[in-house]
């Protein structure tokens, strides 16, 4: 494929923009999509010093309800994996290059790491590993909770809000009258949290499994909010592949890692954040079923019953999250 075809919008900029930064050769630049998920393009590219991965968020992403948002969180996600590489290295993958003028930026290619998401798909389940992502995402939080100059660097929530708060809780509440007062309620409490540094899709799709840990990607949603969302947000997605596979282990590793994440939190009584992650893991589990971005995996009507069922229940009565995930039902009724 050579350069003067039209493989991706604004081509030559990005071209001269890797050459400039001494990324690629003079000579033909291939772009080989990657997965991207719903809310970007990514792209593997052949460099002098090893393949790269070249990242664009887009303006409106690729489901099926109407949904936009700022394509500027790039800014945010190289801010977030600059500073979670300063916390922990082995973390992130490096960010060679950042181009802010063309809302795109580079990263070193890491080869040889599975995602995590397809290694529990395959029942590959690892309550030590669950345990370790635990601990490597408190650890950002406890490194900028109550950082002004952190805050600084994250001062403008409307990503987060366009990307998790809307379609997820907002969007819901427009829908289910019945939970609709603690969904805006939970919303309005993220849009008005500061507390410490947010990833925002702490996700096994977004999770490699590196020679060192966990390797995390994709922290576009970045903000300066509720910590207690990522612990959420990794658990709903734990929980919800245990209904779909119908494994014990996915609740047992979701226990570890909410157990080894509390243990380092020093910045709040532990308690408190737990208990706000209870609510927002109920509120997430409803989101996957009724909200803009529902589990693709999540098919099978009683397979969505059941979570719906225990959602719902748990909006209106909810529990701590150690408590929501030890009592969780993953067989339908």
């Amino acid at each position: 494929m050579d350069q003067g075809q039209a493989l991706v919008p604004e081509q030559a900029d990005l071209i001269a923009a890797l050459r400039g930064a001494g990324l690629v050769g003079p000579g033909e630049v291939v772009f080989q999509p990657l997965a991207g998920g719903v809310s970007c393009d990514v792209w593997k590219v052949d460099g002098p010093q090893g393949p790269l991965v070249v990242k664009r968020p887009l303006e409106k992403l690729r489901v099926a309800a109407d949904w936009h948002a700022p394509v500027e969180r790039s800014a945010s996600e190289v801010r977030w994996l600059q500073l979670a590489r300063e916390v922990e290295p082995g973390m992130v993958p490096e960010v060679l290059a950042d181009f802010p003028a063309l809302n795109t930026f580079v990263l070193r290619f890491l080869p040889g790491c599975p995602v995590w998401k397809d290694e529990l798909s395959l029942g590959h389940v690892d309550p030590a590993f669950a345990a370790e992502v635990g601990r490597r995402i408190a650890r950002v939080h406890a490194r900028t909770a109550g950082s002004a100059a952190v805050q600084a660097m994250f001062p403008d929530p409307a990503m987060f809000r366009a990307l998790r708060v809307d379609p997820f809780l907002r969007h819901v509440a427009e829908h289910n009258a019945e939970v609709a007062t603690p969904l805006r309620t939970l919303a309005d409490r993220l849009d008005n949290a500061r507390i410490a540094l947010v990833h925002g899709d702490v996700s096994p799709k977004n999770i490699l499994i590196g020679a060192q840990g966990p390797v995390f990607l994709d922290a576009e949603c970045a903000v300066f909010g509720d910590p207690a969302f990522d612990l959420a947000f990794c658990t709903t997605h734990l929980l919800l592949k245990a209904v779909w596979l119908d494994r014990a282990d996915l609740p047992a590793a979701a226990a570890a890692m909410v157990a080894a994440y509390a243990a380092q939190i020093n910045w709040e009584a532990p308690e408190a954040l737990l208990a706000r992650a209870g609510e927002l893991t109920a509120a997430l589990l409803l989101a996957r079923i009724e909200g803009k971005s529902p589990a693709p995996y999540l098919t099978d009507p009683l397979h969505r019953q059941a979570v719906r069922r225990q959602a719902m229940a748990l909006l209106l009565a909810p529990r701590a999250i150690d408590d929501l995930v030890a009592h969780w039902e993953r067989t339908p009724e």
